[in-house]
């Protein structure tokens, strides 16, 4: 019989890691120690100001509009309650029109001339919707 002769484990495990370490990409090469004859030092220019660093601070987003609460007395109409906030009727109507089918043009109950003293309104003062936008 004749013994064939297998290297040890250690030297097996290190051929196998080895072949599994990657070369370096994109790496210059290793220069000598020291200057070379007839070289001149290579100037690195260096920015003029502080050198920025990356920011992981998320931008904070447009806060959406404050809705005014109004609560409408005696007398209040739609159309004065939206001049006195610069707004108009249709915008009006659209905001509150979950809370007041009667201010609401799908419902069958709509009726935007009729309010009621003590409802509580919505709006957005200064502004204007245009419920096309909304569908």
């Amino acid at each position: 019989m004749t013994a064939s002769r297998q290297p040890p484990p250690l030297v097996l495990l290190v051929v196998l890691l080895a072949a599994c370490v990657p070369t370096p990409v994109n790496r210059p090469s290793p220069t000598p120690p020291g200057p070379t004859p007839n070289s001149s030092p290579t100037q690195i220019p260096t920015p003029a100001g502080p050198t920025p660093t990356p920011s992981f601070i998320r931008p904070t987003p447009t806060p959406l509009p404050t809705l005014l609460s109004y609560l409408v007395k005696g007398g209040d109409t739609l159309e004065s309650i939206a001049r006195a906030h610069a707004t108009d009727v249709a915008s009006l109507s659209f905001w509150n029109r979950t809370a007041y089918p009667s201010l609401d043009p799908d419902s069958p109950e709509y009726q935007p001339n009729r309010i009621e003293a003590g409802w509580v309104l919505l709006l957005i003062p200064n502004a204007k919707v245009d419920p096309e936008d909304f569908g």
